[in-house]
């Protein structure tokens, strides 16, 4: 079964000195300032584009490793994701860098490695950043 969700963005001015915000319009979770400068600078209580996709790939993965965890008979107590996603102006996205950090009872170091990156693989988020560099630090936590 195939679910959209629906976001909407109103930007006012032009790219350098203008603004907008982002509403997440399927969950009704709130409205985001958006501004070019939150892109290339410092946020300032402001988000861009890339933190959105930092935010979705973060989720993503934490959920695919712990679908991937169950498949393989084991049940996280806990799954951190911080992803790091790159922006060079006059190129675009660069890269996502995930940073996680597990606590799994019961894995072994060689399962955690290999479901780790059949997650990275797998997750939908990594396979729509095809184009960019995705690269994983896992540690798998006492």
């Amino acid at each position: 079964m195939a679910a959209t969700r629906t976001a909407h963005t109103v930007w006012n001015g032009n790219l350098i000195e203008g603004a907008g915000n982002t509403t997440l319009d399927s969950s009704g979770l709130g409205t985001f300032d958006v501004t070019w400068k939150a892109r290339t600078e410092q946020s300032g209580g402001k988000t861009s584009p890339e933190e959105l996709i930092a935010a979705a790939h973060s989720a993503c993965f934490s959920m695919a490793f712990s679908n991937e965890l169950a498949q393989g008979g084991f049940t996280p107590e806990e799954i951190q994701t911080k992803a790091d996603v790159t922006f060079v102006p006059g190129t675009g996205i660069t890269g996502s860098h995930l940073t996680m950090t597990a606590r799994i009872p019961g894995i072994s170091e060689e399962d955690f490695r290999r479901i780790s990156e059949a997650a990275k693989t797998g997750c939908p988020v990594s396979g729509a950043l095809a184009s960019i560099d995705i690269t994983l630090d896992a540690t798998l936590a006492s």
